[in-house]
């Protein structure tokens, strides 16, 4: 008797059993949020309550802006019957769980750039219109060293150009010098070699010839107007009868060395020219047969003839 009543008994407490943990597996899946509104609905007291949830506490700070990347975990799927009736000898090895995909990279916005304000912007500007003047300033002190260069340079180009030409004045002085100098010398040369071998037929002072009149020297004369006459080129605007006086000085074989109208004589500067380019013309003037009456030093009275 007591073995039949017993075994209902034993099924009524495993099945109070079984419910028992069903309630502990239910409210074990309850979270602390619903714990705590279960509790604050049935009013219970702090020391009755069997979960109290800790609140974070909130920081101050910025808001920062964020984006999930990725699945979102999701609370575990409640147990099976079967799981929760199955004996704790006898649990079944967790699968394992698949690896989550890497997270995407975070896009970093950039930093804004932080615009100047108004006070930092005038002086901005202003130091930019400082360095512009610096800049034209050195450029103008620039273009004035080159200016001065320059100047420089074309002075001391001229000052060799005038250097240049009072050098070549003075070579040419110089060699105009050493012409007359040369003649001067020679010129004394012949003057001693003529007076040497001609002592007797030279006489020492200038004769005036003429070429009109004369007593011994007439054929001379006649043969010194012949020769200049006939080498002379005539202006027009002389007369007939004219008389000019010439300086002749020649050596014996009648070779002129020099001719100079005197300053008595009437002509214009054209005509004395042309008279002493028909002395120099002609020469050597007459000297053979004419030994006795030759001179060094003659002043010969050039007359214009009709003919000419």
């Amino acid at each position: 008797m007591e073995s039949a009543d017993a075994t209902p008994r034993a099924v009524a407490y495993s099945a109070l059993l079984h419910l028992g943990i069903v309630a502990f597996l239910a409210l074990a899946m309850l979270n602390c949020t619903r714990w705590e509104a279960v509790a604050n609905a049935l009013h219970l007291p702090e020391a009755m309550r069997p979960v109290t949830c800790t609140h974070m506490e909130l920081l101050q700070g910025p808001v920062i802006e964020a984006t999930l990347v990725g699945p979102v975990g999701a609370p575990p799927p409640p147990a099976s019957k079967h799981a929760q009736k199955a004996s704790p000898k006898h649990e079944e090895k967790a699968e394992p769980k698949p690896k989550p995909p890497p997270p995407a990279p975070v896009r970093v916005l950039p930093t804004p750039v932080q615009q100047p304000a108004l006070r930092d912007q005038e002086k901005i500007a202003e130091i930019a219109e400082q360095k512009a003047e610096q800049q034209q300033k050195a450029q103008e002190e620039q273009q004035k060293q080159r200016m001065a260069e320059l100047t420089r340079q074309q002075e001391a180009e001229r000052i060799l150009k005038e250097l240049a030409k009072v050098k070549a004045q003075s070579q040419a002085q110089q060699r105009k010098i050493n012409l007359e100098t040369q003649k001067a010398q020679q010129l004394a040369d012949l003057r001693k070699a003529s007076e040497s071998q001609n002592a007797e037929n030279v006489p020492i002072a200038k004769q005036a010839m003429t070429g009109q009149a004369g007593t011994s020297n007439n054929a001379y004369v006649a043969a010194l107007q012949n020769a200049i006459t006939q080498n002379w080129l005539r202006p027009d605007n002389i007369p007939a009868g004219v008389v000019c006086p010439v300086e002749i000085v020649q050596i014996p074989g009648g070779q002129v060395i020099s001719a100079k109208v005197l300053p008595s004589c009437p002509f214009t500067d054209v005509a004395r020219h042309s008279v002493e380019a028909a002395v120099l013309s002609s020469s050597p003037l007459p000297y053979k047969g004419f030994e006795k009456q030759f001179s060094r030093d003659i002043i010969f009275n050039f007359t214009v003839t009709s003919s000419q």
